[in-house]
């Protein structure tokens, strides 16, 4: 049987993060105006033939159109316009793709979550494949990097990011009793390279992300199943990511690296192949009573307290005066809460002070910082999300992202009540996105950001069109 149009146009969607992220993630300039015009063809597509989207995927449009707007209107106060024209077109790309996406993934609904976790799978992949087999692979590398692992995209956090939506992803698939015993096994196995890209990313916030889409994919699905399944995952993740650690020659790229490369891919090998066996004989043998969900009491009180754990860790990383932790591939970088951050943040809330209504104009941060800082240190970007659009654009920026993000909660709310679980996976994808860019620039790489655009996607063109 042929596909539709809007299947093919689908897949193509979906493939977009993983071809931006052999680009620099898209963050370059051509490939961010590629990925836009590839994004707003398949919008036309979309166009002949889509359905009237619902209530929350109007408000999350709405508010994603107004951020383009407000970005594109602060050409007229922005301190540089070269980088303001560069985040206007980063937000027509996410805007294209959020259009595109509502319009077009209803037509392939079993297809997102597995894509975009084979999507985050192969990024990871392509970035190890150098430690693993350095005799056949030479990828990019870059000083800052320090050893972190880093390509394809260019930026270890980034790496960490995408491995901390992989996870989170794989967590909700292997826990899926709707999804065939292969795919969940399949996801199982795929938990050792993205445990072990987590870990040689060094990425603090990757950790954190991680752990916070873990948690919104059980409390999502708080059944055996799930459970079981999230212990698989987490113990291959674990066992790859604890070998890679201890192997200094994988940590850090020096040296005679063959020998060792070679071990770290015996033990992903074998932990892939005993999570995907053990996951698809539990699969198989599942009763009825394990698939059901465990009636969790005052589930209300306990997502509240996970989302207070996750609001701590961001506090206490944050509230760091020491300077920067120790650079490059050292696991004592994931033992220390000092960071830089702490002074981004302080001078975007200063430049907001300044500026209270539209900001200081998008990109101004890199103004603002050379201006304020107190240490010898470049930065374009504020590290966080919230952060920047309000010293760059406001309480209007805000109020538009505020808007984006209620259309996608309302959608998901809607979702989870007409069908418990059905969208943990996606839920533990955007979970560990927003803790990723509450803590860093992942919303200026778009196949970091393009995995959270299609997954809310997903779920606001799912959800049903009148509230349960």
């Amino acid at each position: 049987m042929r596909p539709s149009p809007p299947a093919v146009a689908a897949a193509a969607l979906l493939a977009l993060p993983v071809a931006l992220a052999f680009f620099h993630g898209g963050y370059d300039a051509d490939a961010r105006l590629a990925g836009g015009i590839a994004a707003w063809l398949l919008v036309a597509v979309a166009a002949l033939a889509a359905p009237r989207p619902g209530r929350p995927a109007l408000v999350a449009i709405a508010g994603l159109a107004l951020l383009l707007a407000l970005t594109l209107a602060s050409l007229a106060w922005a301190p540089l316009h070269a980088v303001a024209y560069a985040d206007a077109q980063r937000v027509a790309l996410y805007f294209g793709a959020l259009v595109a996406g509502v319009a077009l993934l209803r037509s392939v609904p079993g297809l997102v979550v597995p894509a975009l976790a084979g999507g985050a799978f192969a990024i990871v992949l392509v970035g190890l494949s150098e430690r693993l087999a350095p005799w056949l692979v030479t990828l990019e590398r870059t000083a800052a990097a320090g050893g972190r692992l880093s390509a394809p995209l260019g930026y270890w956090n980034a790496m960490g990011a995408v491995a901390a939506i992989g996870l989170a992803l794989c967590t909700g698939l292997a826990g899926d009793p709707s999804q065939a015993p292969r795919v969940r096994a399949a996801a199982a196995a795929a938990a050792p390279v993205l445990g072990a890209g987590l870990v040689l990313s060094f990425s603090r916030g990757g950790l954190l992300a991680a752990a916070a889409g873990l948690v919104v994919v059980l409390l999502a699905r708080p059944s055996r199943t799930q459970l079981r399944a999230a212990a698989i995952v987490v113990a291959a993740a674990a066992v790859a990511g604890v070998v890679a650690a201890l192997l200094p020659a994988v940590k850090d790229l020096e040296g005679a690296r063959t020998a060792q490369g070679t071990a770290l891919a015996v033990v992903i090998v074998a932990a892939a192949v005993a999570a995907g066996v053990v996951q698809r004989g539990l699969a198989r043998r599942e009763d009825e009573p394990a698939r059901r969900p465990v009636a969790l009491r005052r589930p209300r009180l306990l997502a509240a307290a996970a989302a207070a754990v996750v609001l701590a860790g961001v506090l206490v990383a944050a509230d760091s005066r020491r300077g920067a932790p120790e650079f490059g591939a050292s696991a004592e970088r994931l033992a220390t809460v000092q960071s830089n951050r702490y002074s981004y943040w302080r001078v975007a809330v200063s430049t907001w002070a300044d500026h209270p209504l539209v900001g200081a104009g998008s990109g101004a941060f890199n103004v603002e910082w050379l201006r304020e800082r107190t240490i010898a240190e470049g930065a374009r970007d504020a590290h966080s999300l919230p952060l920047e659009t309000a010293a760059e654009l406001g309480l209007a920026g805000l109020a538009a992202l505020a808007l984006l993000v209620a259309g996608v909660v309302a959608g998901a709310a809607r979702l989870q009540r007409a069908a418990p679980g059905v969208a943990a996976a996606a839920f533990g994808g955007l979970a560990a996105w927003s803790v990723h860019v509450a803590l860093d620039w992942g919303w200026e790489m778009p196949s970091v950001s393009l995995l959270a655009v299609l997954l809310a996607a997903a779920v606001i063109s799912a959800a049903p069109a009148r509230p349960a």
